[in-house]
């Protein structure tokens, strides 16, 4: 059974850096990828970053770029998120996903954590 578990949010000024943190048990690494999405309330969630597990090949949304960074343990099974350069519109839910495919789609993706609450103020 596949299991994801986020942590490492919090509050921070506009400006400052979050390191997320996603660890997944029960799963196939030669199929699977994972990605870490965001919901702002009222806003739809949106695909922030995807890395595959086996080649560490990674995607970005643009709005990202740049600014953070998605990476995996030796495990690969600890998927981080560094954050830098966090700006007020950053503040939202962030959950990590896991899917058969290198996409930002949330509709490709089965496996869901929790969240993980990320709070920027100006």
């Amino acid at each position: 059974q596949v299991r994801l578990v986020e942590s490492g949010g919090g509050s921070v000024q506009a400006g400052g850096s979050l390191r997320l943190s996603c660890a997944a048990s029960g799963i196939s690494k030669a199929l699977y990828y994972i990605a870490w999405f965001r919901q702002a309330p009222g806003q739809e969630r949106e695909g922030v970053a995807a890395i595959s597990l086996i080649t560490s090949t990674a995607k970005y949304a643009d709005s990202v770029r740049g600014r953070f960074t998605i990476s995996r343990d030796n495990t690969e099974t600890m998927i981080g998120l560094q954050m830098n350069s966090l700006k007020p519109e950053d503040s939202a839910m962030y959950y990590c996903a896991g899917g058969p495919r290198l996409t930002l789609h949330v509709s490709d993706f089965d496996d869901w954590g929790q969240g993980t609450q990320v709070t920027v103020s100006s």
